[in-house]
C-alpha cells in the first residue's frame, strides 16, 4: 500500500505530483491490485491528457490515494460502474457484480461511508435510491474529506484532495472561456446586488436554485478542513458553511457527515456568510436544471477560488457580472476592499493630478491573446488579495490613522445627518470613539488634505459628537457577536485577556464580537488602565470611559477587576481553567526617575504616581511649588493636574527646544493659559534636599538632544545651571512596565527598555500562547495606538485557537500609502473656516471637569462640508469574480454589479465542457498567432 505521501509544500504550487511521494522505487504488494487501481483512477481522474492516454502511474495522487483506502474487492465493484456519473440501483449493481443484493447493500454502505460513491434519487415514481460513481472534485475527494473518521486514518486525503483540484486544471485554466464553462465551483452573485438587474437570468439567482428543492443539508467546509490539516489555513474557521441542495441534503445526513435544515436556516446561513465576507458558489457540473450545494466559501481556503487565483485565470469560475464603482458617490471607507475575495477592489484616489488628468491605475492581464503558462501565475495570490492600496495612494486621514478609520465614510454620513451608522462605521475599527474624540493625538487632522489649503477638517471633534448622540440614548449600540457558523464559541476557546487598559479591552471587544468567550483580568478596582487612571479628568471624564466600557460588558465580556495575574492566580492556572490563548496588554503602569542625586527625598514621585492618585482621590492636594520635568503629554497632563490640585506655582522644565517638544502644541498653548510656565532646554542634575524633604531642584542646560541619526543621545554644559526651589517634585521623564510575576513561568523575553519580546506582525511571543499588545509591545504611546495593537491580538488569537492556521498567509497588513499631496487639484470646495467646539462656563484650572464642548448638529454639518473627499475605490474590473459582497458593505449606494458577461452563465454538464472549451481556445489560439505576427500591435 502506498503510505509514502509527502505534504504540499507552501511557495511550490508548480504542481508536479510526482513531488508528492517519497520513495522512487516503489513496488507494489499487490501487482493484481495495482492493475485494479490503476484502471480505477484513469476512470475517476478529471486528467483528460492522463485519461485519454492511459498514463495514469504508481506515482499519481489518484493511484496512491485510492490504493490506500480501498480493498481490492472494493475497487473491481467500483471498475463495474464502467463510467463516472452513471447512476444504478441496488438491483443493478447486484447483477453487475454476480452478488446478492444483500451483499451488495453491504458494499455499498461501506462505499457511501467513505464517500467514494454518490447517492441520490431516481426520477422515477418510486423515487428509488440509486449510486454513482462520481469524479474526484467535485465529488469523491470531497466527500471523503467531509468524513472526520476517514481522514483521522488517512490525512493523506486534505493533500490529494488540494492536489485534485489543482493538477486537471494545470495548463488548461488558460483555455477556459468566462465563467468556467462548467468547470467545479461557479460563483453566483448576492442576490441583493441584482435583484433589481433586469438583465439578469434566473440561473445567477440564489432563491431560483433553493426553489427547486425541498431538502437541504449543512455540513462542514472541506476546504477548510483540508486546509487547517495541512497547516495552511489562513483564519477562516472550520464550521457548517456548505448547503446540500435535495439528494445531497439526504446523502449527507444518511452518511454521518451533516443534518437537515429548513429552508429558512439556508436563508439565514447565506445572510450569515454575506455578513462574514464568505462568496456563494454552485457547483456546475449538472446544466441548468440541477446543482449538489452551494458553498459559502473563504478566499483564503477555498479550492476553487485558491486554484483560479493561483494560474492568474480569475473568468475560471467568476459570475457574469463585474463590480464598478461610482466615484461620485464613493468615500473611500474601504469596506469593500477589506471583503473583495481577490484583491479587485483597491483604495485610490479620486482628485485629478496637477496637469488635470485622472491618475490610471493597472489592469490584471488576462490570457485572452497571450501564451500563458508558469510565468504568468501569481504563487502570492493570497497575499496579493490583502493589498489594500494602489501605490499611488488614497485619502491621508485613512492612512495616518494608526486603526485605519473609515473617515471619510463618517463625516459623509455625518453630514447627510445618520449618525448611528456612523457610529456603527466607527465602532467596525474603534471601540472607544467618545475616547478618542477626547484625547487622540489627531494624526489624521495632521495629514488631512483640506490642510494645505487652509485648516485641517476637525475630524475628531465629528467623531465625538456623533459618539455622544449614542452616550445620551435609552438603548445603545451594541454591535452583532457571532461566530462566523453561527451561535457562539463554547468554553472549549476560552480567551484571557490581562489589562484592562485600551488595547486590552479591544482585543476582548473584537473577540467577542467574532463570538469567543473572553474574560479581562484588570489589577485595579475598575478597568480603563491608564484611560482611567493616567489622563485626567478635565480630559477624559470617567463617567465616558465607564459608558464605552459598558457595552463591551453588553456584548458579554467578563471584567474581573482586583485581580492581578502573577500574584493572584499564574497564566499556568489559567491554562488549566481552559484559556486557550492570552493576550497581555497591562499598559507601562510605572514611571522613571531621573538618576540624578537627591531624587530619593520625600516630596519627589513619578507622574505616573501623581496621575493614578489624583485620578483615583480628587480630594488628594498639593501644597507649594510644584516642578515637572518632562516634555511630553503626560508631563503636561501632570503640570495642569498640579494645579488643580493646588500647587501654589507650576515650572515645567524639559531637555527639548520649544519647536522639538513632543507635547501637543494645543496642550502646551492650554498649559500656559493656566499659568504654568515652561522653560525648554534643561535636564535635572540634582535634587536639594533639606530634612530629608526636596528643597529645590538644579537643572543644567541642555545644548542638543539627539545626534545626526535623530537618536536620544542628549549633550549637556554642565556649567550652565539654574536652581528652581519648590516642595514637590515630578517627574514625568518616561514609564516603565510594572511585570511583577505576570511572567513567571513563560519563555516570554523582554527588550532592554523592559517591554516584550514579539513578532511585529503577529504579536506573538516566544511563549506561543502568549500575545502582547499596546504600550508593553510599542513603549509608551497613544490611546489609538493601543486600540490598533488590541485588533491585531484578536486576529492573531482568533487564528492561533485553532489548529492548522498560519498566522501570517493573508492577512490584512492594513498597509495604507497616502496620497501625492503636491500633484492634486482641488477644483472646488466650501470655503467655510473649521469650525470650534464651545465651552462650558468655568475657569480650566480651577476644576477637574472637562469644559470642552461637542461640536453642535449645524457645526458638524458645515465641518463636514469641508472634507474634499480625496479617496476612492476603484475596481479592476479583469480581476473582479462578480461575487457582489462588496455591495453589502458599501454604505453610499457607490458600487454595483453590471452584468459585463452574460455568457458567464451558461451552464454546461461536465461531460459536454470541451463544446465549450474547444471553440474558445482556438479562437484564442488564433488571437496568440495575430499577437505574434503583428507584435502585439493588433
Amino acid at each position: 500500500m502506498a503510505t509514502n505521501v509527502k505534504e504540499w509544500k507552501l511557495g511550490d504550487p508548480m504542481i508536479n505530483e510526482n513531488d508528492y511521494w517519497q520513495d522512487p522505487d516503489y513496488v507494489a504488494e499487490d501487482p493484481e491490485k495495482e492493475k485494479l487501481v490503476l484502471k480505477l483512477a484513469t476512470m475517476i481522474t478529471d486528467r483528460y491528457v492522463k485519461k485519454l492516454t492511459g498514463k495514469i502511474n504508481n506515482r499519481d495522487p489518484e493511484y496512491w490515494m485510492l490504493d490506500m483506502i480501498l480493498t481490492k474487492e472494493q475497487v473491481k465493484f467500483l471498475i463495474n460502474f464502467k463510467k463516472t456519473r452513471v447512476p444504478y440501483s441496488i438491483p443493478e449493481l447486484a447483477q453487475m457484480n454476480n452478488m446478492s443484493e444483500e451483499e451488495t447493500t453491504k458494499m455499498v454502505e461501506r462505499l457511501r461511508w467513505i464517500g467514494i460513491i454518490e447517492q441520490n434519487r431516481a426520477k422515477t415514481s418510486d423515487k428509488h435510491l440509486q449510486y454513482e460513481l462520481p469524479i474526484f472534485v467535485p465529488g469523491s475527494a470531497e466527500f471523503m474529506m467531509m468524513q472526520e473518521k476517514l481522514t483521522d486514518e488517512f490525512p493523506q486525503l486534505a493533500t490529494f484532495f488540494n492536489l485534485m483540484t489543482q493538477l486537471p486544471l494545470a495548463g488548461i485554466t488558460q483555455m477556459v472561456p468566462p465563467g468556467g464553462a462548467g468547470i467545479g465551483m461557479h460563483v453566483i452573485p448576492v442576490e441583493k446586488a441584482i435583484e433589481l438587474e433586469n438583465q439578469s437570468v434566473p440561473v445567477e439567482h440564489l432563491s431560483r436554485w433553493i426553489d427547486m428543492y425541498d431538502k437541504f443539508g449543512i455540513s462542514e467546509c472541506s476546504c477548510r478542513k483540508q486546509q487547517a490539516m495541512r497547516g495552511e489555513g489562513s483564519g477562516e474557521i472550520r464550521g457548517e458553511y456548505c448547503i446540500g441542495m435535495g439528494d445531497m441534503a439526504e446523502y449527507m445526513d444518511d452518511r454521518g457527515i451533516g443534518h437537515y435544515v429548513s429552508k429558512e436556516e439556508v436563508y439565514e446561513i447565506l445572510k450569515r456568510a454575506e455578513r462574514h465576507g464568505y462568496v456563494h458558489q454552485i457547483t456546475n457540473i449538472d446544466g441548468e436544471g440541477k446543482i449538489v450545494a452551494i458553498c459559502n466559501c473563504a478566499p483564503g481556503v477555498c479550492n476553487a477560488l485558491r486554484t483560479s487565483q493561483l494560474y492568474n485565470t480569475p473568468n475560471l469560475s467568476a459570475s457574469a457580472y463585474r463590480a464598478h464603482v461610482e466615484k461620485d458617490k464613493c468615500v473611500a471607507c474601504g469596506k469593500c476592499v477589506e471583503v473583495c475575495p481577490v484583491g479587485a477592489a483597491k483604495l485610490g484616489q479620486k482628485l485629478c493630478k496637477k496637469d488635470g488628468s485622472e491618475v490610471k491605475y493597472p489592469k490584471t492581464q488576462l490570457p485572452d491573446n497571450k501564451k500563458w503558462g508558469p510565468d504568468k501565475w501569481n504563487y502570492n495570490y493570497r497575499d496579493d488579495a490583502k493589498i489594500n492600496c494602489y501605490e499611488t495612494g488614497t485619502a491621508p486621514c485613512k492612512t495616518a490613522c494608526p486603526v485605519h478609520l473609515s473617515i471619510q465614510g463618517y463625516i459623509k454620513m455625518a453630514a447627510e445627518g445618520r449618525y448611528e451608522d456612523a457610529l456603527k462605521l466607527i465602532k467596525q475599527d474603534n471601540p472607544f470613539p467618545m475616547i478618542c474624540g477626547a484625547v487622540c493625538n489627531r494624526r489624521c487632522e495632521d495629514a488631512c488634505t483640506r490642510g494645505t489649503i487652509d485648516e485641517p477638517l476637525a475630524i475628531d471633534e465629528i467623531k465625538k459628537f456623533i459618539a455622544s448622540l449614542d452616550l445620551k440614548k435609552d438603548e445603545r449600540y451594541i454591535p452583532l457577536c457571532e461566530k462566523h457558523d453561527g451561535g457562539f464559541w463554547s468554553d472549549d476557546y476560552k480567551v484571557a485577556v490581562i489589562g484592562g487598559g485600551p488595547a486590552g479591552l479591544s482585543a476582548a471587544f473584537f473577540l467577542r464580537e467574532n463570538g469567543y468567550p473572553v474574560t479581562v483580568f484588570e489589577k485595579e478596582r475598575r478597568p480603563g488602565g491608564m484611560l482611567m487612571n493616567g489622563i485626567p479628568s478635565y480630559r477624559l471624564e470617567k463617567d465616558i470611559i465607564e459608558a464605552e466600557i459598558e457595552v463591551i460588558r453588553q456584548m458579554g465580556v467578563e471584567i474581573k477587576c482586583g485581580v492581578e495575574v502573577g500574584k493572584d492566580l499564574t497564566i499556568e492556572q489559567l491554562r488549566s481553567e481552559g484559556y486557550k490563548a492570552f493576550f497581555v496588554a497591562i499598559g507601562m503602569q510605572g514611571g522613571r526617575l531621573a538618576g540624578v542625586p537627591g531624587e530619593d527625598a520625600a516630596g519627589v514621585q513619578t507622574g505616573v504616581d501623581f496621575l493614578r492618585t489624583i485620578n483615583q482621590d480628587h480630594s488628594v492636594k498639593l501644597y507649594g511649588g510644584t516642578v515637572v520635568v518632562g516634555g511630553g503629554n503626560v508631563a503636561i497632563d501632570v503640570a495642569r493636574t498640579a494645579v488643580r490640585a493646588g500647587a501654589s506655582k507650576v515650572t515645567m522644565l524639559c531637555l527639548e527646544s520649544e519647536k522639538e517638544m513632543p507635547a501637543a502644541k494645543d496642550e502646551v498653548e492650554e498649559a500656559l493659559e493656566e499659568g504654568i510656565e515652561v522653560k525648554n532646554g534643561w535636564g535635572p542634575k540634582e535634587v536639594v534636599t533639606e530634612n530629608g524633604h526636596v528643597k529645590s531642584v538644579i537643572f543644567k542646560r541642555c545644548t542638543s538632544v539627539f545626534d545626526s541619526e535623530h537618536r536620544f543621545a542628549p549633550v549637556y554644559d554642565e556649567n550652565d545651571t539654574i536652581e528652581i526651589p519648590c516642595e514637590n517634585l515630578l517627574l514625568s521623564i518616561g514609564q516603565s512596565v510594572q511585570w511583577g510575576d505576570l511572567l513567571k513561568g513563560t519563555k516570554v523575553e523582554l527588550n532592554r527598555n523592559g517591554t516584550a519580546k514579539a513578532d511585529p506582525l503577529t504579536r506573538q511571543t516566544a511563549e506561543p500562547d502568549i500575545f502582547v499588545g499596546g504600550d508593553v509591545f510599542t513603549g509608551a504611546k497613544f490611546a489609538i495606538d493601543a486600540i490598533a495593537g488590541g485588533r491585531e491580538g484578536f486576529v492573531s488569537i482568533n487564528r492561533f485557537v485553532h489548529k492548522g492556521n498560519r498566522l501570517d498567509l493573508a492577512r490584512d497588513r492594513r498597509e495604507f500609502i497616502e496620497l501625492d499631496k503636491d500633484d492634486i487639484q482641488v477644483e472646488s470646495f466650501d470655503n467655510a473656516k473649521r469650525q470650534i467646539p464651545g465651552k462650558k462656563a468655568g475657569i480650566a484650572k480651577d476644576t477637574f471637569e472637562d469644559l470642552r464642548l461637542t461640536l453642535t448638529e449645524e457645526q458638524v454639518k458645515a465641518e463636514a462640508s469641508r472634507c474634499l473627499g480625496c479617496g476612492a475605490t476603484t475596481v479592476d474590473e479583469n480581476r473582479c469574480i462578480g461575487c457582489g459582497l462588496c455591495t453589502t458593505k458599501c454604505e453610499f449606494d457607490a458600487i454595483h454589479l453590471s452584468r459585463d458577461i452574460p455568457k458567464a452563465s451558461t451552464m454546461y454538464r461536465s461531460e459536454d465542457k470541451l463544446k465549450a472549451v474547444g471553440p474558445y481556445a482556438a479562437k484564442r489560439a488564433g488571437k496568440i498567432l495575430i499577437n505574434k505576427i503583428t507584435g502585439g500591435k493588433k
